[in-house]
């Protein structure tokens, strides 16, 4: 391969016919050098490469490796082999996610282009893991199940492993992608979806991943695939929470104790000392801080709500008879409203002096109602997750005062929320509640369960 022109070509000589690699090594000779191939180059290629003998040889697996490996500058490469049918024969599964759209709309690229972008952002972080290759590899496939019917992860797994043996891998590493396929979106959901005190989640997390090796692949993925989803699937708050799980997952597979429940940080301790209640505003990031009690999530949830707060993500947790909720908001419009302010009502609230229900009731009127149909609420309760409460996970169309209303139905069947995780994507929310009964246990009672989920799912209505 030699430079004409500002692109890559073929040089004098060479004969495509006799070397099924050199369209790989061409490819990351263009990434690596930060050059287009030239469309004549590409298109003689296309024609006349012998095709890949399965299982590819070693320098093949190098090629596409050091191609992904070039990151943002592999894209427009990528592209060019796709336009011209090239990468279709070296993988034939690829077809099924050329130009397919997503379903989920917080993803704003096609899968096939949301791949490639993964695997480009996968090349920041080689340097994090002992297996750069499998990393690289698995972020170009860890959603090519997304070309077959059912849960991806779980066709993506049976997929990648026909791919692995293409692609001459051993069985040992065919089975590290396919674990690493299957469980990609484990640490981003758990990390956001259960509580990160329960011993339970930990040992779970830990016994799904196996080993470091795999945790490490998990981890640089997560971010390498949140960040080529878009900004509604990846933030801080959200990195905190994987950096978190990762570090107690690590503790776990090297035989470690877990920590204890963490105290109050100094930040949070000052807000305590005001004793009936403290918020702290900081830009999108708000923190209530009051002595632990029932019903106290949905309440502050309601006091954001009645002032215009919109809820992205929110986590809940109790530390020496102190409950800490820490809220990502946004206004619908305009600016926040004064600290002050939402300290006042919520003190108020805390007291039973402010009816938040008729003001929220006021909102709500005000609303619009959907002009295209939504999917009807779903609220599942989750068996296995916790032995100390009862996981409870509600999906629904996101609207003014959701979480007040979910945690309000919880109170009303004489419930406690421990703990939650609130997230919302896009215009869906993904909310998970630790609940426990008035005796601080969980729930055992089939009926009562039922009462439960039909209570919420009335709430919601």
């Amino acid at each position: 391969m030699v430079e004409h022109a500002g692109e890559v070509v073929l040089a004098r000589g060479v004969n495509p016919r006799t070397d099924p690699v050199l369209v790989l090594r061409a490819a990351a000779a263009a990434a690596e050098s930060g050059l287009p191939l030239a469309p004549a180059t590409v298109s003689m290629l296309a024609s006349q490469s012998p095709p890949m003998p399965v299982p590819w040889p070693d320098e093949a697996r190098d090629a596409l490796v050091a191609l992904l490996g070039a990151g943002r500058a592999a894209v427009p490469v990528w592209e060019e082999l796709d336009q011209a049918g090239i990468l279709v024969r070296l993988l034939p599964d690829w077809e099924r996610v050329r130009h397919r759209p997503q379903r989920n709309p917080i993803h704003r690229f096609t899968v096939d282009r949301h791949l490639i972008e993964a695997a480009a952002n996968a090349a920041s972080y080689t340097r994090e893991v002992s297996r750069p290759d499998l990393l690289l590899i698995g972020a170009l496939l860890h959603d090519i199940g997304k070309g077959w019917p059912g849960d991806h992860s779980a066709t993506g797994e049976v997929v990648v492993r026909d791919i692995g043996l293409r692609l001459g891998l051993s069985s040992q590493d065919v089975e590290v992608l396919a674990t690493v396929v299957r469980h990609h979106l484990l640490l981003p959901e758990t990390a956001t979806r259960r509580d990160l005190d329960d011993p339970v989640t930990i040992e779970k997390v830990a016994g799904a991943v196996g080993s470091r090796e795999v945790l490490e692949l998990l981890a640089a993925l997560a971010v390498a695939d949140g960040h080529a989803t878009g900004p509604a699937a990846w933030n801080s708050w959200k990195a905190s929470l994987v950096a978190d799980l990762v570090r107690r997952v690590r503790r776990a597979l090297s035989g470690s104790p877990l920590p204890p429940p963490p105290s109050l940080s100094p930040a949070q301790a000052v807000l305590a000392r005001h004793g009936g209640g403290a918020i702290r505003v900081n830009g999108t990031n708000v923190t209530v801080v009051a002595p632990d009690r029932p019903g106290l999530l949905w309440r502050a949830a309601g006091v954001l709500a009645a002032h215009r707060m919109v809820v992205r993500s929110a986590s809940a947790a109790s530390a020496s008879s102190t409950a800490v909720i820490e809220f990502s908001v946004v206004p619908e419009y305009g600016t926040p409203p004064d600290p002050a302010t939402l300290e006042a009502d919520l003190r108020l609230v805390l007291a039973g002096r402010l009816d938040i229900e008729q003001r929220l009731a006021r909102r709500t009127r005000s609303v619009r109602p959907a002009r295209v149909p939504v999917a009807p609420p779903r609220v599942t309760l989750l068996e296995e997750e916790s032995a100390t409460a009862t996981v409870v996970e509600v999906r629904a169309h996101d609207r003014p005062g959701l979480l007040w209303r979910i945690g309000r139905s919880f109170g009303e069947c004489g419930l406690d929320v421990k703990a939650a995780r609130v997230e919302t994507l896009g215009a869906e929310a993904v909310d998970v509640f630790y609940v426990v009964d008035r005796a601080g246990r969980p729930l055992s009672d089939d009926a009562q369960r039922t009462q439960v989920r039909d209570h919420v799912l009335a709430a919601l209505r």
